[in-house]
């Protein structure tokens, strides 16, 4: 069984010993950690290895540091069976049977991809990878990845069994989903397949085998097609707001008992670290034809303007104080990744506006309560749909932009 080995302030020491049967590589992050959690939840002996020290003494402590629905107590439950370990030296991924990377490709300025996170961090392991190993890849990949990082360990006289077995989670919620979910599994040989078969048919309800390449299109086509669709929506409530029309109105009268609109979502800030960049992947891959993508891309990142400038026909932003509620880039969850209430804020004070913000879950020293915000303020911008947002009422005199129509401030479409 794993070490329990504890240090003088009584948490568990990064020293692991025994045989794992898998091992998260970048396992303290977001798609790491539930990952990590879920695996040993099911009875397999996991390792996180990481860097990040830091997040990793909370996760040993039981604590996890982000926001997970249903994670710290099944942490606490792994943590309590043994079945979960830390680690942050590279060694200690010899001779795990399966070696899971949530290392994905992030695009640099140019929007093209990166690959070399994930050549660093194969440079990293690669003293201590053998052939009877099984290397996972987790997290967005570039198509063609996966037979690229086959050929980069061949090329460096190592035989591992390589496969990709992506994500499709919505985060926060990866310890329900990732049980009650399809997993698309795929490797560059049929030994590979059958790796990573076995391994997620033990938390994975059903598998779906693919080749590597139809895999990573299925993840970036996936994200690229919601964000799409947050782009129609965004684009039909600009045009609507243009016309000084309600778009809540509209959505709400259209999608009453008529299925074909079902899937319509409400508009709002795109955000996060997978959607645009997934997007502009494949935008990258099809050598900059894939329009579709670029076009959603510049919708969903242009709305904090098309906000500021319909302020700013009806303010003077050097002597208005407005409030953004909700700095994640989703709803109900804590992380701020890529989240685009911090670009409105930016737009708003390059204009003279004096900004405050506030969110439920993120912890920042320079939020301040939403009570004091909405009392405050002369507009407020509903940025992000937490549910605590849904009753709160605002003063007379306060203009509310509420992008997702949720506050207690909207009126309903009449049947």
């Amino acid at each position: 069984m794993p070490n329990k080995k504890t240090n003088n302030n009584g948490r568990r020491t990064f020293a692991p010993s025994g045989k794992f049967d898998v091992c998260i590589v970048g396992g303290a992050g977001h798609v790491g950690a539930p990952l990590a959690i879920v695996m040993a939840s099911k009875g397999l002996r996991t390792l996180i290895y990481d860097i990040n020290r830091d997040a990793m003494k909370h996760l040993a402590a039981g604590d996890l540091p982000f926001f997970e629905e249903d994670g710290e107590p099944l942490l606490k439950r792994v943590l309590a069976d043994g079945l979960l370990c830390f680690t942050d030296n590279a060694a200690d991924v010899k001779n795990v049977r399966h070696v899971v990377l949530t290392v994905g490709t992030p695009i640099d300025e140019f929007h093209n991809p990166v690959l070399r996170a994930i050549t660093d961090c194969i440079d990293t392991l690669l003293p201590y990878i053998s052939d009877n190993q099984t290397i996972l890849l987790r997290s967005t990949v570039f198509p063609g990845v996966t037979s690229f990082l086959q050929r980069y360990l061949e090329s460096r006289g190592k035989r591992p069994k390589v496969a990709f077995c992506p994500e499709r989670i919505v985060q926060g919620h990866a310890v329900k989903e990732m049980t009650t979910l399809p997993q698309i599994v795929s490797g560059t040989t049929p030994e590979a397949e059958a790796e990573a078969a076995q391994l997620f048919s033990r938390i994975a309800p059903k598998i779906v085998r693919m080749q590597p390449m139809e895999a990573e299109f299925a993840k970036l086509f996936c994200n690229a097609y919601r964000y799409i669709q947050f782009a129609a929506t965004n684009q039909f409530y600009m045009i609507a707001e243009s016309a000084s029309v309600s778009y809540a109105r509209i959505l709400e009268g259209m999608k009453q008992d008529y299925p074909r609109m079902r899937d319509l979502p409400g508009p709002g800030f795109a955000a996060g670290p997978c959607l645009m960049k997934d997007t502009m992947q494949l935008f990258a891959f099809s050598n900059s034809k894939f329009m579709l993508g670029h076009i959603a891309m510049i919708t969903n990142e242009g709305l904090p303007d098309f906000l500021v400038e319909k302020l700013k026909v009806r303010y003077d932003l050097t002597r208005t104080r407005v409030g953004i509620l909700g700095m994640a880039f989703k709803a109900d969850i804590d992380d701020t990744r890529e989240s685009l209430s911090y670009k409105l804020g930016k737009i708003l004070r390059f204009y003279g506006a004096e900004v405050l913000c506030s969110d439920e879950f993120v912890r920042n020293p320079d939020l301040v309560k939403k009570e004091q915000l909405i009392s405050s303020c002369d507009v407020v911008v509903v940025a992000v749909p937490h549910s605590a947002y849904k009753d709160l009422a605002f003063p007379d005199g306060v203009e509310v932009i509420d992008l997702w129509d949720i506050t207690a401030n909207r009126e309903a479409a009449v049947a």
